[in-house]
């Protein structure tokens, strides 16, 4: 199961743990992924989604269609 957010595409990034002591090991911070099944009224289908918890933020705000017209008008400029 990949680790990325199928609307806004946001993956893991790489970084370092860092000890006490300061020392450097490489680490991976996931997105905080969770399955939401929406309710799209303009098809009057469900779609089920595998978002990162900011996208379903923005989502509660704008709206489910805006949001994917957004990120779609975003993709063709």
């Amino acid at each position: 199961m990949s680790k990325v957010c199928e609307l806004s595409g946001t993956r893991p990034m790489f970084g370092n743990k860092v000890s006490h002591s300061n020392h450097k090991t490489k680490r991976r911070f996931n997105p905080n992924l969770q399955k939401k099944t929406f309710f799209m009224p303009e098809t009057n289908e469900w779609i089920e989604l595998k978002i990162t918890a900011k996208t379903l933020r923005t989502i509660d705000k704008l709206g489910l269609y805006d949001y994917m017209k957004k990120i779609a008008k975003k993709a063709n400029a």
